[in-house]
């Protein structure tokens, strides 16, 4: 009796640790078969792009497809919920950004938890973004823009990609820091928002700096400020918001690759490594730089980099959100 008592308790034993040593398997013949990166989003966003640009160079070092694949829906929760419950092996993972690691905890209610249940993986390229206005704006630079805010409160119009979206973020930001009021009306995204702008129909908007650059190299509309710390080499003209008269206004649609918690260590490190070779690959770099993307310096590119900026941009945008009292409709 004794005896089939313990033989049973072995084989309880036994099964409680095959998963974990299916996955200490795994990740000794990690890739074994083709990787798959979410994108939270539509084709075309900037995830995607990021991602579509990095995947030939992954595939080169990993020996194996990563096929990028959009789960759009919910401002990105759709796609992270779908990974948070993904096998974690490394064969599902996510494009996460400021909406999807940041944002959304204080806008929705998540059945996840944004920092707990996912692995920093590497940080990937950014978007720092400029402050533009339509042409006939009576402002010629970012502190003649502010006074005249301030000269005509709540008679002034700025553009958003919709609630919680970046812009909307700025906006609010703006507000707080420059002691001004004005409108804010909501778009389907920055696009749109950048059109009602060149047409007249809104005062200005934050936008990112690629999709920007026609209009603004054309003269279609004026721009203040880029929201970098310093100068971009595709916009070496455009000042930034601390040298144009606002200190310390910093943003960056930041991106990071995130895989489900518990990923083997030795399976984030084959990853880390395949987004590293392909950022430093100089086709890849040359394609990131003509769309006005920041690769972040080589000392950033890791998981601990991803980590800190997640915990940092929680922390400064919170109370922001908050005071808003910002939720999802």
């Amino acid at each position: 009796m004794k005896s089939s008592r313990r033989q049973v308790l072995r084989l309880a034993v036994g099964a409680t640790a095959l998963p974990a040593a299916s996955r200490i398997a795994a990740a000794e013949t990690y890739p074994a078969r083709p990787v798959t990166v979410i994108v939270p989003f539509a084709p075309g966003a900037l995830n995607d792009i990021v991602a579509r640009l990095l995947s030939n160079g992954m595939s080169a070092s990993l020996g194996q497809p990563v096929i990028v694949e959009n789960v759009a829906g919910a401002d990105g929760t759709v796609a992270t919920n779908r990974v948070v419950r993904a096998t974690p092996d490394g064969y599902t993972l996510i494009v996460g950004n400021w909406n999807t690691q940041v944002a959304n905890r204080l806008i929705y209610s998540l059945p996840y938890d944004m920092v707990k249940d996912f692995e920093p993986v590497v940080l990937l390229p950014s978007a720092p973004m400029v402050l533009i206005a339509r042409k006939t704006v009576p402002a010629n630079n970012l502190r003649e823009f502010i006074a005249w805010l301030k000269a005509n409160p709540d008679k002034a119009s700025m553009g958003t990609a919709g609630v919680g979206s970046p812009p909307h973020m700025l906006a609010l930001l703006f507000r707080q820091q420059t002691n001004t009021r004005f409108g804010m009306i909501p778009y389907r995204g920055a696009g749109p928002a950048m059109q009602d702008v060149v047409g007249g129909q809104i005062d200005a908007t934050f936008i990112t700096v690629g999709p920007a650059l026609p209009q603004i190299n054309s003269g279609g509309v004026k721009v203040f400020g880029l929201t970098a710390e310093k100068r971009m080499a595709a916009a070496a003209n455009i000042p930034t918001m601390a040298e144009a008269g606002l200190p310390s206004f910093y943003f960056s649609y930041w991106s990071g690759l995130f895989a489900p918690r518990g990923t083997p260590k030795t399976v984030i490190a084959a990853i880390s490594a395949a987004a590293v070779a392909a950022m430093r690959d100089p086709t890849t770099r040359k394609k990131l730089d003509a769309q006005a993307f920041v690769v972040p310096p080589s000392d950033q590119q890791t998981a601990q980099a991803l980590a800190a900026l997640q915990q940092a941009e929680i922390a400064k945008w919170t109370p922001i959100i908050k005071e808003a009292n910002i939720k999802a409709n």
